[in-house]
């Protein structure tokens, strides 16, 4: 009985501090559905326009 009470009192000390880093893990986790914003007021970045340097690079590099 002395060994199962002992690891029944370890159980229980770790039990709050468990509960802690639980907490503090799962709390980003909970709060993103509330921080979610429509789907119209996402700002994207626009397009990058093609300077054809690559084709430029690729035939240079074919050739040395």
């Amino acid at each position: 009985m002395n060994r199962t009470a002992t690891s029944a009192f370890k159980a229980l000390r770790l039990l709050p501090r468990a509960a802690l880093i639980l907490t503090l893990l799962a709390a980003p986790v909970l709060a993103m559905p509330m921080m979610r914003a429509e789907a119209g007021s996402t700002i994207e970045a626009p397009a990058p326009k093609k300077a054809g340097v690559g084709f430029v690079l690729l035939i240079s590099l074919q050739r040395a």
